[in-house]
């Protein structure tokens, strides 16, 4: 979840839409509701529940949400929504997604997430270290960066960011 304090509205929205979602093997990352002239936008980012996976895989490629899973979350989103009366009689646009790119990695499941990706990882005191996540527990993370691969515990990482690649240098043409 995100590190902002949640409204109480965002709170509940939070728990009706994991319940609604929990069955679909997602798991929510985040909430928002914010104003939008005479609606409220709300804002959910949905991710894998890795709890599925098999006990001590810390290597396996996660798939990304497809776009029908994403759409059958959306329809089980908005139903639980208005059948709990969550949003009021005020209209909202409800907006459903994964989170992209751009989303710092801050948790060890966002790192177990991304194996397989290119990510720059920064460190205090030390270089940033940028490299392909070969595997991630909930202590640290494997980086290759081409030459070796190094162990970096999630509590020594202050930033982490995936790097976009739009030619895999290890990729068949």
């Amino acid at each position: 979840m995100s590190a902002r304090e949640r409204t109480s509205r965002e709170a509940t929205v939070l728990t009706d839409v994991a319940a609604a979602v929990q069955p679909l093997g997602l798991v929510v990352e985040d909430v928002s509701v914010t104003p939008a002239g005479k609606r409220r936008l709300v804002r959910i980012l949905l991710d894998t529940d890795l709890s599925e996976l098999a006990d001590g895989d810390h290597s396996s490629i996660v798939e990304p949400l497809s776009l029908d899973a994403v759409a059958e979350a959306t329809r089980a989103v908005g139903e639980a929504l208005d059948a709990a009366g969550t949003m009021g009689e005020q209209a909202y646009v409800l907006e459903v997604s994964s989170p992209g790119t751009d989303r710092p990695l801050t948790e060890a499941r966002h790192f177990r997430r991304n194996v397989g990706r290119l990510v720059r990882l920064d460190r205090p005191e030390q270089e940033s270290l940028t490299g392909r996540i070969e595997s991630s527990d909930d202590d640290a993370v494997v980086v290759n960066d081409g030459q070796e691969s190094v162990r970096v515990d999630h509590a020594a990482i202050t930033k982490g960011m995936v790097q976009l690649e739009f030619n895999r240098a290890d990729e068949e043409n």
